[in-house]
């Protein structure tokens, strides 16, 4: 899975220049330094890969958090190890299952804002599972089965055209059918922290997106009245758009 999407990285970003150290590039005045990318479902933390190499040669810190996926409990707890190494200020990312994730991590008093980019952003006491029933189910959501142990997967043969249908199709048929799982109990699980009430928050909302409906995400935007920005992409749009994605995470570093 990591070579797949490490290679999906080079397809998209051929000709851009290996990300420099972090001391290379002097950030602006106030900014937080610190960024913190949690991966959704299905995928690893390399699927981050663009938009960190976009952050780090500008300057940033930047930390992949690899979430096991076998609970929210352990998701957010991966995530708050990784918020403990940080020093100062640090904006926490969440994609996709990665929005329950920072919701409920958010609250960490280093974190200075949070973005959403194509993800779930439950309140207290809502999971995954509630918010899947509060509209109708997507090309993507639809194609979600558990096995006989219990863990979700997209069909492969929906997960091309539902996930990353802007990707290039052998890299999207490589993805659907070397997927990481999502237990089931993480689907199942509430939040008990709603860390967006009490910071800045910000949304990428992916306008081609068939797991979350555009629809969905700009109803979750709307709530938590959060800061928007749109892009013409998939739910892979934090590969495909990781410019505009990195562009997002770089104003929310000067969020007060």
């Amino acid at each position: 899975m990591r070579n797949l999407l490490l290679s999906t990285a080079a397809v998209l970003m051929a000709g851009a220049a290996f990300a420099a150290p972090a001391q290379s590039a002097e950030l602006p005045k106030g900014a937080a330094r610190n960024v913190v990318l949690v991966h959704g479902a299905f995928v690893d933390q390399t699927s981050w890969k663009p938009v960190a190499d976009i952050l780090t040669k500008k300057g940033y810190n930047v930390t992949l958090v690899e979430n096991p996926l076998t609970s929210l409990a352990a998701d957010v707890d991966a995530t708050k190890q990784a918020l403990a190494k940080q020093n100062g200020k640090t904006v926490l990312v969440g994609h996709s299952w990665g929005g329950v994730v920072i919701t409920q991590a958010g609250d960490d008093p280093k974190v200075s804002a949070l973005v959403y980019v194509s993800a779930f952003a439950p309140d207290v006491g809502q999971s995954l599972a509630t918010l899947a029933k509060s509209g109708p189910a997507t090309e993507g959501s639809a194609a979600i089965h558990p096995d006989d142990k219990g863990n979700l997967y997209i069909d492969p043969k929906v997960f091309p055209s539902a996930v990353a249908a802007d990707l290039p199709p052998q890299i999207a048929e490589s993805l659907a059918n070397h997927q990481l799982p999502l237990n089931h109990t993480a689907f199942e699980a509430p939040v008990d922290t709603a860390a967006w009430h009490d910071k800045p928050t910000f949304y990428v909302i992916s306008t081609k997106d068939k797991v979350i409906a555009p629809e969905a995400q700009k109803f979750f935007a709307a709530e938590m009245k959060a800061r928007t920005t749109e892009v013409a992409g998939s739910h892979a749009s934090l590969v495909v758009h990781a410019k505009e994605v990195a562009a997002v995470i770089e104003r929310a570093s000067l969020a007060k």
